[in-house]
């Protein structure tokens, strides 16, 4: 599975769309994820500093994450 993670940029086709860092969690929890492109700043003050630190303390790693960004401080996720 192909994760797109961002409030307001639709995914390319075939990708599922989480909209929050809770819906990303969701999905990775499944385990399929092998291609992940992360926004940084969702809505309300969320991030995806959340999937990153779940991810580190899980070890759940997909083959590919990528950062779509245009926020500056996103990019050192």
């Amino acid at each position: 599975m192909d994760l797109w993670v961002d409030d307001s940029r639709t995914p390319p086709d075939g990708w599922v769309w989480a909209k929050t860092s809770a819906g990303a969690i969701d999905a990775l929890c499944f385990g399929m994820v092998q291609r992940l492109s992360l926004d940084h700043d969702l809505r309300g003050g969320d991030t995806t500093r959340l999937v990153i630190g779940w991810m580190r303390e899980n070890g759940v790693w997909p083959q590919e994450i990528r950062v779509h960004c245009a926020n500056p401080v996103g990019w050192d996720v």
